[in-house]
Order: C-alpha cells, then sequence, then structure tokens
C-alpha cells in the first residue's frame, strides 16, 4: 500500500459517512488509474476477450466489489479508444458512488453523461440489463448512440428506447445489455407487461376450462422489461419533483361522455361569474375551491342547456369548482400551451412539454373545455404506478444530477439512497454578483435589460432564466423594443434546443431559457469569451425550488471557464404569495416598496425574506409528497393482503 493509500485508509475510518465513502472511494480511484498502462498494451481483441472473461464471472456470481477495479479500468481505456475522451478521476469517484447506490451529486459540466459508463458496464455484466432514465427522448437517443461504441467493444450491447416504437423495437431494445431511455417509457413498458402478463394469465385459467384462449398476437407485445439496475439522470428531478404524477394507462369509461362534455362546457362558459368569497371559498393550502350558499344558489338560477338535465345538482356542483379552480390556478402559457387544437402540459420544473400527460380528477377535460376545445373523453385506469414505485421495483438503482444535496434527506428517508457529493474536476471560478430586489416585475424586467447590455457591451454571451413561458416571451418583447438581439428556448420551441443551447457561448448571444434542468447541451464558450470573463447568467425569478436555480447558475463557469451570475427578484413574485401565504406577502410587499423606491432599504436586506418563502415551499412539498408516500405504501399493503395487484387493481 502507498502512502497516499495509507493515509485515505486513515482518513476511510475516521469521519462521517459521507466522508469515510469518499476516502475508501479515493483509494479505488487510485487502483484503477494504477491499471492505465496494462490495459493500454491490450489490443483491441485482448481488452474485448478481458471484458468478456470479467462478465463470465459475474455471471458465476462473483460479487461486483471484486470486479469493479478491473472493470473501470476496461472501461476507462474503451472510452479513449472509441470516444478520445478518458474519465478524470473525479468521474471515477462519481462512478463508484453509482455502483453502490448512491445519488451523486456532480456539478453541471463535469462529464456525467460519460460517468454513467461505469455503473452501467459493472452492473450489465451480470447479464439481466442495465437501464438509464434521462430526461427525455432526445437525451436518451443522443446518449445511447454516443456511448454504443464504448460498450460494443466490451462486448455488450447498447439500445434506446423511445416513445412512437413498436413492441419488437422495444423487446429488441430491453434484450441489450444495457438500454437507454426516459422513466416515462419505462414505467409504461412496465405497465404494459404487467396487463399482458396477467391477460395471458386469464387465457391460460380459461383454456384450462375449456374457454377460448387470450389473444396470441396481444401476449407476443410484451416488451419483456427487466428490473434489475436503474441509473436515474437528473435523479432529484425525477425522484422528487415528479414523484407525485402517475403514469397511467387509461381504459375507456362506461359513462355518458356526451353529458360529461355537456357539463364541462356549460361551466367553463359561466365560471368566470362564480367570485371568491361572494360564491366561492378557497383553501391555498389544499388547493381547494368549495361553493358557498350564495354560490349554490347560483348554479340553480344559471340558464343551463337541454342535455345537462340529467345532471344532478351535486353533479353541477362539483363541475363548476372545478371550473373554477381552472379559471383561477391554471395559466395558459405557463402551466400549459395549446397545440393543435390540444391542451399539452408543460412541466413547471424543466420548462419542457409533458407529452402524453393528463391532469387527473377532471382538471385536464376542465382545461380543455376553459379554451373552447372538445373536452377528452373521460377515462378510468387499467394500470398505474409512480415513479417511485417503479424504481422500486428495481433489485438496483443509483442516480446522478447536480443539485441532489439539498434534497439529501428526502431521497435518504424515501429512497434509501444517500448523497454523495463529487469534487469538481477544476476550481470553480463562478463569480455570484449581488442578488437584486424591484419593486414590481415591470422595474425589474427593465433592470434585467439594462444589465444586458452592460454585459454584451463587454463582448460577452448573456443567458437568462425564466420562470414560464409567458414571462420569457414578455422579457423577450422589451429585448425586442430595446433593439437586442435574442433567442427564446422555451417549450414552444423545443425542435431547435440543441442548436440554440449550443450556440448561447458565442460572444454577444442573449438566450432567453424558461429552464435549463436536463438540457444536456453544453455551452462552450469561444476563446475571446473565456478572456473577457464569460458566460453572465441572470436568473429574473426565484423558482418553488433552489435546486432549479442552482441548476440554471452551473450553466456557467464549467470546467476551466470563468463566468458570472446574478440573481433578479420583484416584490410581485409567485414564490412570496406561494411560501408566505396572501396576507403576509401583502404586508411585506406593502413596507418594503416604498423603501425601495427611496432607497432606504437595500435588496441585501430583503433578500432573506424571499429565501425564506422558498423554504416554505419546498417543505411543503415535501410534506405533500411524504403525504403521497404514505397514502400509496399504506394502499399496496392493503392490496397485497387482498390477493391484488397495486398497479393494475387500483380504483380510479
Amino acid at each position: 500500500m502507498s502512502p497516499a493509500d495509507l493515509v485515505q485508509g486513515i482518513r476511510s475510518l475516521l469521519g462521517t459517512s459521507a466522508q469515510r465513502r469518499l476516502s475508501r472511494w479515493k483509494i479505488v480511484s487510485r487502483r484503477i488509474l494504477a491499471l492505465e498502462a496494462e490495459t493500454g498494451r491490450l489490443s483491441d481483441e485482448e481488452l474485448q476477450t478481458r471484458s468478456l472473461a470479467l462478465c463470465y464471472r459475474a455471471q458465476c456470481g462473483e460479487p461486483l466489489r471484486r470486479l469493479v477495479t478491473e472493470a473501470f479500468a476496461l472501461v476507462r481505456e474503451a472510452a479513449s479508444r472509441q470516444l478520445g475522451m478518458k474519465h478524470y478521476p473525479v468521474q471515477l469517484l462519481g462512478g463508484l458512488a453509482m455502483s453502490e447506490g448512491c445519488i451523486a451529486e456532480m456539478q453541471t459540466g463535469e462529464g456525467k453523461t460519460l460517468t454513467a459508463t461505469l455503473p452501467l458496464y459493472l452492473h450489465a455484466m451480470a447479464g439481466r440489463g442495465a437501464h438509464l432514465a434521462t430526461a427525455n427522448d432526445y437525451l436518451a437517443g443522443r446518449d445511447g448512440e454516443w456511448m454504443r461504441p464504448v460498450f460494443e467493444s466490451l462486448g455488450l450491447t447498447a439500445g434506446v428506447v423511445q416513445s412512437g416504437m413498436s413492441s419488437a423495437d422495444r423487446r429488441a431494445a430491453y434484450a441489450c445489455s444495457i438500454t437507454y431511455g426516459t422513466a416515462r417509457e419505462f414505467g409504461f413498458d412496465f405497465l404494459r407487461d404487467r396487463l399482458l402478463g396477467r391477460s395471458r394469465s386469464d387465457g391460460m385459467s380459461a383454456l384450462l376450462f375449456g374457454q377460448p384462449s387470450a389473444d396470441t398476437a396481444e401476449t407476443d407485445s410484451m416488451v419483456r422489461i427487466r428490473t434489475h439496475f436503474a441509473l436515474i439522470d437528473e435523479a432529484d428531478s425525477i425522484l422528487i419533483d415528479e414523484a407525485r404524477t402517475p403514469l397511467i394507462i387509461s381504459s375507456l369509461s362506461p359513462e355518458e361522455t356526451e353529458l360529461e362534455e355537456a357539463c364541462y362546457l356549460w361551466a367553463a362558459s359561466v365560471a368566470p361569474r362564480f367570485l371568491l368569497v361572494d360564491h366561492v371559498t378557497h383553501d391555498p393550502v389544499r388547493r381547494q375551491y368549495r361553493l358557498t350558499a350564495a354560490g349554490r344558489s347560483l348554479v340553480h338560477a344559471l340558464e343551463k342547456p337541454q342535455a345537462l338535465n340529467p345532471a344532478g345538482q351535486l353533479q353541477l356542483y362539483e363541475f363548476v369548482e372545478r371550473a373554477v379552480r381552472v379559471e383561477h390556478d391554471f395559466q395558459r402559457d405557463r402551466h400549459y400551451i395549446v397545440r393543435e387544437g390540444e391542451v399539452v402540459i408543460v412541466d413547471e420544473f424543466t420548462g419542457r412539454l409533458a407529452e402524453g400527460r393528463k391532469w387527473r380528477s377532471g382538471l385536464h377535460q376542465a382545461v380543455e373545455a376553459r379554451e373552447g376545445l372538445p373536452p377528452s373523453v373521460q377515462t378510468g385506469q387499467a394500470a398505474r404506478v409512480t415513479v417511485q414505485e417503479l424504481f422500486a421495483e428495481y433489485t438496483h438503482f443509483a442516480g446522478m444530477t447536480g443539485t441532489a444535496s439539498s434534497a439529501a434527506r428526502e431521497l435518504k428517508q424515501v429512497y434509501g439512497s444517500p448523497v454523495s457529493v463529487i469534487p469538481t474536476a477544476f476550481p470553480k471560478q463562478r463569480e455570484v454578483l449581488s442578488p437584486r430586489v424591484l419593486p414590481d416585475a415591470a422595474s425589474r424586467r427593465a433592470a434585467v435589460v439594462s444589465e444586458i447590455r452592460e454585459v454584451l457591451a463587454q463582448g460577452r454571451p448573456v443567458l437568462v432564466g425564466t420562470r414560464s413561458i409567458d414571462r420569457s416571451e414578455e422579457l423577450s418583447a422589451a429585448l425586442a423594443e430595446a433593439g437586442i438581439a435574442h433567442e427564446v428556448l422555451h417549450a414552444r420551441h423545443i425542435d431547435r434546443e440543441a442548436e440554440i443551447v449550443a450556440r448561447a457561448g458565442q460572444p454577444g448571444r442573449v438566450t432567453v431559457a424558461t429552464n435549463m434542468a436536463g438540457r444536456g447541451t453544453d455551452i462552450k464558450l469561444d476563446e475571446d469569451v473565456a478572456k473577457r470573463g464569460g458566460l453572465h447568467v441572470i436568473a429574473t425569478e426565484l423558482h418553488d425550488s433552489s435546486r432549479i436555480d442552482r441548476q440554471l447558475f452551473g450553466r456557467c463557469a464549467r470546467q476551466r471557464d470563468p463566468g458570472s451570475c446574478r440573481q433578479y427578484v420583484s416584490l410581485e413574485d409567485d414564490v412570496l404569495k406561494n411560501g408566505l401565504g396572501e396576507e403576509a406577502a401583502r404586508k411585506f410587499q406593502h413596507r418594503s416598496r416604498e423603501g425601495l423606491v427611496s432607497g432606504s432599504i437595500r435588496s441585501v436586506h430583503l433578500i432573506p425574506q424571499f429565501l425564506r418563502a422558498q423554504r416554505l415551499v419546498e417543505r411543503k412539498h415535501a410534506r405533500q409528497r411524504k403525504m403521497l408516500m404514505h397514502f400509496v405504501s399504506r394502499r399496496n399493503t392493503a392490496q397485497h393482503r387482498m390477493g391484488q395487484d397495486p398497479y393494475l387493481d387500483t380504483p380510479s
């Protein structure tokens, strides 16, 4: 043992559990690096032979911890030959963390895509499949094709699952050693296999009793997804932000859809007539709207089409309450867009279109009615699974992200996965400028435009993060009025995403983006830009989660590049109302506005209140997720006791 390993070994016995893990991984990483000369002398054929021999040992039951040093050394050499990239020591640390089931926090730009090849290869050696869940189809396809040569040079296969693929193509992708896809696709394939498995089981039972068997073509549609190892990219976003959204396979409901459509359309037409306090009470914590006695009287009094005659009064109350909630809580171009006659949800955390997703409990149909679209047929559910339940089905799973530490407690409590913060390959050169608080959204917008103009004068590019599509378009209009050329990246321009992000580091470039989580494309700086101070990032509003703000700032000062960032907020921002409550937010705004205008109050004195409001919102969401976890756990336990399948026998 070298002196360095001896010192590290002593450190591995001291400190916190996270420090002990990191010290132990540093010892292993040095052993991996020590094999560089040996693996470098191997021919391509010898490299593959060594890999297949290692796979044989894994499939014979040898523990992966005994194989990890040689396995990582082989992947590192294969990546060097096939991609011209060799894993940095810190990437080895990240790979070791994930191979042991941790959530690795690696800063934006530290090469998580390449790092992922290490745990994927290690777990794929057992021959039972390894899945990488990315944020979207684009990243799944790009990363799968990019890393495929590395795995193939080691004798393994790699496939990609994407929306719109046939069952045969999906089955071929899942038969590969390693499969790239999205959590959504893995979840739906898991449910379809389960449904088809039950269909085949029912068919066999019927055959035993002399009845017709199940449709062979249907049961042949199983893709045979294997739940051995899952590696989750943007793990905090998928495991926390999307944990409350179930994946549902629908089945047609026998209810009279014509009556429901008429109720949705009528309720949407009369919703603006119902006033808060007078006709409707609002519970912001539970996000509920309830008709008062006056509100119910108004429902009675309003003229109704004949198509509503079969509907009962209680049913009409529910439709009106739902329509009023949509009227107040759902904003077009923030929560959803209308595209080709269809309402498409905009994911709050990624700024992307949530293709195929619908709000539950009739809310989606209420939004469609509000937009004058025919409400889609109300459906029951044949199968459902939450992201939390899906990944609990895997024997092993791990994750990687740039912003897990602030959610470490929840990830440990819910998933049993510790968060390991991996050091950066090079010291950060990010300059964090003092945040600024403005009295209102208009003055904040003017201040942002002014700062953009100043930075452009230095020959540097600017990336501006907004919270929603409508805010980005408001800022875009202000920039256009100021004569500043710019690009806008949000859910409407998703087809040009990679192109827009890749150009964002050029001199004089201004990019306005709704969200930078999971974008997956590096912003590469021109050499002149780096000399002039690098990319400047402006956040125009605090998100409900501080992790989203950190992801945005992580876009500047990557690797050895310089960069700077600044946070802007205004007294009209949603985070104050969502965190402090409407009354407390109103008082804070009243106290602070005059001081800001007169100059007697500085931004530095107000920022703590904004951050407090953000923390309160985060805690509220965490409580909601905890309640969901408790409910799901109790429901699953009860269904197991009754001999039911919790994914197929859950009532809608």
